[in-house]
């Protein structure tokens, strides 16, 4: 079975007064494998309150995941409904930007980049499944397969999108200072995530339905206020906060680079 590689200390604020806050069952995911751990261990930093996974996957284990795609992640899933949801996360953007290269982190379907790029954006993505990148390309939009931290890119980007992306990474602070690094002066950040402080959250913890403790491919549960927090730690300043529909309890937030 392959192990976990042990949180030390709180990813966020490197803190190493930590306590257990609960396990889940993972193996009803659909991308979960028998080599995986059978269950999801929480833990909670006593010092910033973030809660984290007790542990993140190696590259093996990543590339394990990552074998299998979510139909709702193949490039061009269900493309009419998620142009109208993809459209009002490309408004909330164009209160602060108007045109420019937008980098969509952990692209999934393409919906975003292909409406940003109906509202006259210059569309770029960046993706760890090889497969979705290979489509994007096909379909004239250039993608790229490699790890946010060692991307390089031509031009400044207006905005960089990570929809449902820094709860995936073991050190969301090197994903959020990747982002800062690829925007242009005054570019936009535009984040969203479960929302652990919600009362929807909070609802299906009441109902033992909550889906997001047996999700394996998660390492953090941020509330609003860590979020804002750590965006401002890395250079961002949040501008705006909303309620996603991508998916249950979610919160989206657009940061301005400072």
């Amino acid at each position: 079975m392959i192990a976990r590689i042990p949180f030390t200390s709180c990813p966020l604020c490197a803190a190493t007064t930590l306590k257990d806050v609960g396990s889940a069952d993972c193996t009803r995911h659909p991308l979960y494998k028998p080599e995986l751990p059978p269950t999801i261990a929480w833990r909670q930093c006593l010092a910033c309150e973030h809660v984290f996974t007790d542990g993140y996957f190696d590259g093996t284990a990543t590339a394990l995941i990552f074998s299998g795609t979510h139909t709702h992640q193949q490039v061009g899933h269900d493309a009419e409904r998620q142009r109208m949801v993809s459209a009002r996360m490309v408004e909330k953007v164009l209160l602060h930007a108007k045109s420019g290269p937008w980098l969509d982190v952990g692209f999934g379907n393409g919906s975003l980049l292909f409406t940003a790029q109906e509202y006259g954006f210059d569309p770029v993505g960046v993706d760890l499944r090889a497969e979705n990148v290979a489509v994007m390309n096909k379909l004239g939009i250039p993608a790229h397969c490699a790890d946010l931290a060692s991307l390089k890119l031509e031009r400044p980007c207006a905005v960089v999108s990570l929809a449902d992306v820094l709860e995936h990474m073991p050190f969301p602070k090197t994903g959020l200072a990747a982002a800062h690094r690829l925007l242009g002066e005054g570019g936009i950040a535009f984040i969203s995530m479960p929302n652990r402080a919600a009362m929807l959250w909070r609802i299906l913890d009441a109902q033992q339905a909550n889906p997001f403790w047996g999700e394996l491919e998660h390492y953090h549960n941020f509330t609003r206020e860590r979020l804002y927090a750590l965006l401002r730690e890395t250079g961002f300043e949040p501008v705006s906060y909303g309620v996603s529909e991508r998916y249950r309890a979610c919160m989206e937030v657009v940061a301005r680079k400072a």
